[in-house]
């Protein structure tokens, strides 16, 4: 029984990926069929299976696998054809290397080499799911494509979630570009100016609060409010900016963190790591680690 026929002209990278298809479902105990034949400059491929194997469930994951290959003839597609365009036309203000950068990023998250469970892989992932099925559904309609005439006719439908996919990548590539610009300027800022603190602890309970402390064990919080606003905290601002100022301002040699692992914002700790990069030291072993499963 026939499950799926492909056709398309030209050169596509399609048998392989068929082929490791059919290997697929053999583990499974399922054989299917592979027939190929060339029509004048159309090649046709039939996918079969036996009538005793047939079920609504394997043409289903039939299709589905084979979805996923066409989405990556269409990504290539993409890649080939629009991803240039749109970036040196929508991003024009980026550098070429930027641009190149960009291009090697978005088609990495395209053809699913990054796996990092963020929001912009999380919003891509939709992305990509919602092309996968539009393949599907358009699949599902005759049991058959003709996969030049998909690209043709249909593409339209899914330059949208591929410029999506696209964009956010480059939102993400924007944002990490000023937090370094930042980070650079921070770290410029802490090194011309000379330390008026030699060492600085910062203790993180299992509540997730914080204790500054001096190397002689006095608290300091309320003197890096005190550079913050010259003696008007007003309470806008959130603790980790406190921190973070009173550090940048007092730019001490050394500053140990404890009870990393206690910590419900990591980003201030990377953010501390990478402007004061060597005189940060992680410890687990002193006596405010020993104490620090109680609550400050």
């Amino acid at each position: 029984m026939m499950l799926l026929k492909l056709a398309y002209e030209g050169e596509m990278n399609l048998i392989e990926d068929i082929q490791n298809m059919r290997q697929n479902f053999k583990t499974k105990n399922i054989i299917l069929g592979i027939s190929e034949s060339i029509e004048g400059n159309t090649h046709f491929i039939k996918i079969l299976c036996e009538d005793n194997d047939y079920s609504d469930n394997l043409q289903k994951m039939v299709y589905l696998y084979i979805s996923n290959i066409l989405y990556k003839i269409i990504v290539d597609y993409f890649r080939k054809r629009e991803m240039y365009e749109v970036l040196t036309d929508t991003y024009f203000f980026l550098k070429h290397d930027e641009i190149l950068n960009i291009e090697d990023k978005s088609m990495k998250v395209l053809m699913g080499e990054i796996s990092t469970m963020d929001e912009t892989y999380v919003f891509c992932m939709n992305r990509i799911n919602s092309i996968i099925e539009k393949i599907k559904c358009c699949i599902e309609e005759k049991k058959e494509i003709n996969i030049n005439g998909f690209i043709t006719f249909r593409m339209k439908d899914l330059i949208y979630d591929l410029e999506s996919v696209v964009d956010k990548i480059v939102e993400k590539y924007m944002i990490e570009k000023e937090y370094n610009e930042f980070i650079k300027l921070l770290k410029y800022f802490v090194d011309i100016q000379e330390s008026k603190i030699l060492e600085v602890n910062i203790i993180i309970d299992i509540a997730g609060n914080y204790k500054i402390q001096d190397t002689y064990g006095n608290d300091i919080f309320h003197d890096f409010v005190s550079d913050l606003t010259e003696g008007k905290f007003s309470g806008i601002a959130n603790i980790e900016d406190i921190i973070i100022s009173g550090l940048i301002t007092n730019s001490p040699r050394k500053i140990i963190i404890h009870g990393k692992d206690n910590c419900k914002n990591i980003e201030v700790l990377e953010t501390i790591k990478n402007v004061f990069t060597d005189r940060v030291t992680f410890c687990s072993k002193c006596k405010y680690c020993c104490t620090h499963e109680i609550k400050i």
